[in-house]
């Protein structure tokens, strides 16, 4: 419900700030007082461009006009699609919204756009709980616009896109919601779910069954689309794993043939040079070894005598020992050396190899054996993602033929619909001036639009269906049904919707709908019966309708009236809320005669009394 519209330097509105309430809410005034400017100032809201350009409706002397609307929705259908909205094209928003619910005790739809789709398609009974929207939009002079949503800066697309879940406009020149084939196809179901089919949960069935069809794409396209590069990666690791399995590299490896390769290039020298060791240790006249054990025992004999020696005798034996353990390794070390040309050679093509592979991944050659185990477990991934894809493949084929299902069981219900729709709306138009009008529903399925017919399922597959739906219209006897867009008036369509919205009574209970001089052409006879159907559809909707008849005034819930004022020099208009005898004399100023005539008065007071 749209309770508070503040509007600052619009046209010839200094300043204003319109309280609306529940129900029928009705705006009078004369003639050129400037009824049109509330109009226009929701057009502004609802993202249109203003007619005319900036300067005709920003105030003369100031920069900018600004209109914001602050709107209080209880949980239901409404919340849940503005929360679909939010989740989908305003992230960060619609986090803000669900604290918002949260703080007020009441419903948040938790999730992200599935979630918040699918309790938009559930449509929740109402409850205590409510939260307030904000949207502003600033026009300046020179042509820029800025529009926020809960004083967030957001696109004016986006803020267009929300304000239509909300608001309907409706009227002479305002933009026509109800020409447009998607908000048709929204009234079709609404009467569809409020009847005998059961729209409502299949188009439940069919948003998760398409949401699961979108996110198996998405996953697929996402793994095709670097197929291409995974396969040629899969390729170079093949080569690469099937290299490094032929070298077959070991830990430690490199170190321990370079070590070989020392010992063999040089083997004949080395050779030479232990036998020397050796002989110079133990075989030799006067070895090392003898001298050591004659300088031992001469040790002990005086550390026997003298104890300061104890220590230079135990070194002695320690020193002995050692050059015995050096003899043993050196005699073991020499009797496995041999000179071997052959085995020289492979351990040098062995090195050879270990380097090239080394250099070739950039890295330590003892790091070779830890680069097989990754390549391998690289490659192993990628041939799973080839099966993931087929399995994805597989699953999306199965989700296709479920959404294929879905969509052929909700065609069927809004066929059904379509054909009933027509005749329920039959008797209501006599009574709303459209004695002899027609309306048909003309459904047909989107793949109908592809080249041959066939059906592209990124294009055939929308949110609200596989269904296109166009309203034909004939609004005199002997008249072809045309497509209500092409043929009807501004005043022939505000009074189908609200036709329409009699017929579907409390279905999609929430938006505002506003109707600017419906009563456009309609005599006395027929202006209570309008009366009668405004009202009645307050009871599901809030709704403000701009009005020259006595009838639908005293009709409202509440009456706001616009008056132009020369205030300081300047035009300017206002608005005030009637109660009491302020608004008896106004509607008496709408008949004939005016407030200054008893009998007019007298007729006002009768309407307001019938109307209550």
């Amino acid at each position: 419900m749209l309770t508070e519209l503040s509007i600052r330097d619009f046209a010839l509105i200094d300043e204003a700030e319109l309280h609306f309430g529940s129900g029928l809410n009705a705006i009078t005034g004369e003639t050129g007082a400037g009824k049109s400017l509330l109009i226009g100032s929701l057009e502004l809201l609802l993202g249109e461009r203003p007619r005319g350009g900036p300067a005709a409706w920003v105030r003369q002397g100031a920069e900018r006009a600004r209109v914001e609307g602050r709107f209080l929705l209880p949980r239901g259908p409404v919340a849940s699609r503005v929360a679909a909205f939010l989740a989908e094209e305003l992230p960060a928003a619609f986090e803000d919204w669900q604290a918002a619910w949260r703080d007020h005790g009441g419903w948040p739809p938790r999730g992200g756009a599935a979630e918040a789709a699918a309790a938009a398609a559930e449509g929740e009974a109402a409850g205590p709980a409510e939260v307030e929207l904000i949207l502003g939009r600033t026009l300046e002079l020179s042509g820029r616009s800025r529009a926020h949503i809960n004083h967030t800066p957001v696109t004016a697309k986006a803020l267009r896109g929300l304000a239509l879940l909300l608001i309907e406009l409706h009227g002479q020149n305002a933009h026509q919601r109800l020409l447009e084939p998607a908000h048709q196809l929204e009234l079709l179901d609404a009467f569809a779910s409020s009847g005998r089919e059961s729209a409502g949960r299949e188009l439940l069935e069919y948003g998760r069954a398409r949401q699961r069809w979108r996110v198996l794409g998405a996953q697929l396209a996402e793994l095709e689309a670097g197929r291409r590069q995974r396969a040629d990666r899969a390729d170079l690791l093949r080569f690469q794993v099937a290299e490094l399995a032929e070298l077959a590299p070991r830990a430690g490896e490199f170190e321990a043939l370079r070590a070989e390769r020392e010992r063999l290039r040089h083997a004949g020298d080395l050779a030479s040079d232990l036998a020397q060791w050796i002989q110079g240790l133990s075989e030799a006249e006067g070895s090392a070894l003898d001298r050591l054990r004659g300088l031992e025992r001469s040790a002990m004999v005086w550390a026997g005598r003298l104890r300061q020696l104890e220590g230079v005798a135990s070194e002695l034996l320690e020193a002995r020992l050692r050059c015995e353990e050096a003899l043993s390794r050196i005699v073991s070390f020499a009797d496995g050396l041999e000179i071997d040309p052959e085995r020289l050679e492979l351990v040098e093509a062995r090195l050879e190899a270990l380097e090239r592979l080394s250099a070739k991944h950039g890295l330590p050659p003892d790091e070779l054996p830890g680069l097989a185990q990754e390549l391998e477990r690289e490659l192993a991934d990628l041939e799973d993602r080839g099966g993931d894809a087929e399995r994805l493949g597989a699953e999306l084929a199965q989700a296709l033929a479920e959404l294929e299902q879905s969509a052929a069981r909700l065609t069927r219900l809004r066929r059904q619909a379509a054909g009933r729709l027509g005749q329920t709306l039959a008797p209501v138009l006599p009574a709303l001036g459209l004695p002899h009008a027609r309306l048909e529903v003309e459904l047909r399925d989107r793949a109908a639009r592809t080249l041959g017919g066939e059906s592209n399922p990124g294009t055939r597959f929308a949110a609200d269906g596989a269904d296109e739906v166009e309203f034909l219209f004939a609004a005199n006897p002997g008249e072809e049904l045309r497509p209500l867009r092409l043929v009807a008036s501004g005043g022939e369509t505000a009074r189908l919707v609200l036709a329409l919205r009699s017929v579907l009574a409390g279905a999609d209970a929430g938006r505002t709908l506003i109707f600017d001089e419906i009563d456009t052409g309609v005599g006395g006879r027929l202006a209570p019966e309008l009366a009668r159907h405004l009202r009645g559809l307050g009871t599901h909707h809030q709704v403000l309708t701009v009005t020259h008849l006595p009838p639908i005034a005293a009709a409202s819930h509440r009456h706001l009236k616009v008056v132009k004022a020369v205030v300081g020099g300047r035009t300017q208009t206002r608005f005030e809320d009637l109660v009491g005898e302020a608004r008896v004399a106004e509607i008496a100023d709408m008949l004939s005669g005016g407030a200054r005539q008893a009998t007019a008065r007298a007729e006002a007071k009768r309407l307001l009394t019938g109307a209550a």
